[in-house]
């Protein structure tokens, strides 16, 4: 079985979190997740997060602390999802620049809002419940 290591950035702005939407033609199409990917060879996991981040949605990204790591297995693959709280820079921050440039499409939502019908992947769903537990929603 082949194992795949993977990040995903917790990024707040106020009370709403960013989530983003898979591609069409790639494993798990359609479905919300936490933004990252795969770190490449060389790559630090907080490398990886600070590119795909910007990759995906133009958006430039502090780091933070891990948030939690989560370990699921798909019919043919491992993935190891490794989660990090991490803000936006300061001086880079512009909403209006965010764009779905390597994801189909993204949202800011509340926690509470997390189970308002977006269709996470699996390996995500540890994560969604951890940020509501976390966070106290019922």
């Amino acid at each position: 079985m082949r194992i795949l290591v993977v990040t995903a950035a917790i990024i707040f702005v106020g009370d709403k979190v960013l989530i983003t939407q898979r591609n069409e033609n790639v494993h798990q199409a359609l479905k919300w997740e936490f933004p990252g990917g795969k770190i490449e060879p060389g790559e630090s996991p907080e490398e990886c997060l600070a590119r795909e981040i910007d990759e995906e949605l133009g958006l430039k990204i502090n780091v933070g602390d891990i948030f939690h790591v989560v370990s699921h297995v798909y019919e043919e693959r491992q993935v190891i999802l490794l989660c990090y709280y991490c803000r936006c820079q300061p001086s880079k921050i512009n909403m209006s620049n965010i764009q779905a440039r390597d994801c189909h499409d993204f949202r800011w939502v509340s926690i509470a809002e997390l189970d308002d019908g977006y269709d996470f992947s699996p390996a995500d769903i540890p994560v969604v419940e951890k940020l509501k537990s976390e966070f106290q929603v019922p």
